[in-house]
């Protein structure tokens, strides 16, 4: 009778692995078609009178919120692989796009269905600190979009990755934008910050740790 014996996995490698293998069926692409509903669903409801008496504001305020969501989202997946062992890189990509496009999205309800006068648009990213910051959000955003694909990833190699660390302060910048947006003392916004800061706060912790070793 040998006397080596076979290591078990544990219960978290017994949880994870088919979670893992799972995913690694799924493909990435249909995350766009089920990210292209919401908005459309939005629009729809706006033009219906189904989003209240002021039914830009709440497509514009919308249309924001989930934007902040998928940015939670995608800072959500190196956290969740170094310390819960899920694996969702293949979707990160689809996930930062879509948040993206909800931004851009929100952008232009501002833009072309709120404001509309382009004076009034310079004068109000120029005179509201709160419109201020969110630009500079978006705007941090447009080259992580654009260079979002393979291409770019062999182009510019190991600046690839310090680039998209962008993504970090436009988050902030997001999170800054929605408290300052609000009126008065308002919990929601200071839960998504304090989200996006914690997550933030868990890579530091991770990379932290790793250098340690």
């Amino acid at each position: 009778m040998s006397n080596s014996t076979t290591a078990q996995p544990g219960l978290k490698d017994r949880i994870v692995q088919p979670i893992n293998q799972g995913l690694r069926k799924l493909p990435a692409w249909p995350l766009y078609i089920v990210g292209a509903l919401p908005p459309v669903w939005l629009f729809i409801a706006g033009l219906t009178g189904n989003l209240g008496v002021d039914p830009v504001k709440a497509m514009e305020h919308q249309m924001g919120e989930w934007s902040l969501g998928l940015i939670i989202a995608g800072l959500c997946v190196t956290p969740l692989r170094r310390f819960a062992g899920i694996n969702l890189l293949k979707f990160r990509r689809a996930i930062g796009l879509l948040a993206f496009f909800y931004i851009l999205g929100h952008l232009l309800v501002w833009l072309i269905l709120d404001v509309q006068i382009m004076s009034q648009i310079i004068a109000d990213i120029i005179k509201r600190p709160y419109v201020t910051v969110g630009m500079g959000a978006f705007v941090l955003l447009i080259p992580l979009a654009i260079t979002s694909n393979n291409w770019s990833i062999r182009k510019l190699g190991p600046r690839w990755r310090k680039l998209h660390k962008l993504v970090y302060l436009a988050a902030i910048l997001g999170g800054i934008h929605y408290i300052m947006l609000v009126k008065g003392f308002q919990i929601e916004p200071l839960i998504y910050t304090g989200v996006i800061l914690g997550l933030l706060a868990l890579r530091l912790k991770g990379r932290a740790k790793a250098k340690g070793k």
